[in-house]
């Protein structure tokens, strides 16, 4: 599987570790950086040509996930987020690693490289990529309806805008 990786200053060192760990386990990575430390760099970047990435490739049909990192994890959940047909979970523990994947199909998971060790955070990349899609209907339909939204500002049939349908 390829698998796109990106962070910040703040998981620098587990970048370099995931790359190796990675690929030791037969996966391809792509690192979209940053390749050095630089304290005052921005993670945006990094966050979004890594997402950016992981949709094409499963758009051209690549088996493709993608993993994001920096302090908290959250910025960059959000900075993956911004990409069209990206579905970025923010995960702190095993649990919200497999559900991520089995309940909500996300190609890139966000996590907090200041948060966990890189043992604990090695684990939760290892179960997001072991973890398979569900492809129950409810799973399917409410992914179905965030597609929706996000290319139409709408969900049909449903209250997105305050008003009662």
């Amino acid at each position: 599987m390829r698998i796109h990786i990106a962070t910040d200053h703040a998981g620098l060192d587990l970048s370099h570790h995931l790359i190796t760990h990675l690929r030791a386990a037969g996966h391809e990575v792509v690192d979209h950086g940053p390749q050095t430390y630089d304290a005052l760099d921005d993670y945006p970047a990094f966050c979004i040509n890594a997402a950016q990435a992981t949709v094409d490739d499963r758009e051209s049909g690549i088996e493709a996930l993608g993993v994001v990192f920096g302090g908290s994890g959250n910025g960059e959940q959000m900075a993956a987020n911004k990409v069209s047909g990206a579905r970025a979970a923010l995960v702190w523990n095993l649990s919200t690693a497999r559900l991520a994947r089995e309940h909500n199909d996300a190609n890139v998971i966000s996590i907090g490289a200041r948060e966990h060790t890189i043992e604990e955070a090695t684990s939760f990349i290892d179960a997001f990529i072991a973890e398979p899609f569900t492809s129950e209907e409810r799973h399917v339909r409410r992914i179905h309806q965030l597609g929706e939204y996000e290319t139409t500002g709408t969900i049909a049939g449903k209250d997105v805008d305050g008003v009662v349908n």
